[in-house]
């Protein structure tokens, strides 16, 4: 099978920040996302602003998105939420549908 190679940007974060990232990642250039609830815990031990279960949002992007992504998400919100972000190599079917 051909696949191509892209990039998972994998985001975790409190609940209050779902719609403003899922609303920056289509304007950063991501066609689509996964997204699910789960819990967890880390060294912030708990949400800055809110209950609730984490959200984790992945996204299939080229390499050029990604690092879009990944600069947006560090500048704008590591210092005050707690959130993770993490970038893995993906071979993908279809890859024209993610570029």
């Amino acid at each position: 099978m051909l696949t191509t190679p892209l990039k998972m940007v994998v985001i975790v974060a409190e609940p209050v920040l779902e719609h403003r990232l899922v609303t920056e990642l289509r304007a950063l250039g991501a066609k689509g996302f996964t997204l699910v609830e789960g819990r967890g815990e880390g060294t912030k031990q708990a949400h800055a602003t809110e209950e609730g279960a984490n959200v984790r949002i992945e996204t299939i992007v080229p390499a050029t998105v990604a690092d879009r992504i990944m600069e947006h998400v560090s500048t704008t919100y590591f210092e005050n939420y707690s959130v993770i972000a993490y970038v893995q190599d993906v071979a993908v079917a279809r890859g024209a549908k993610y570029a």
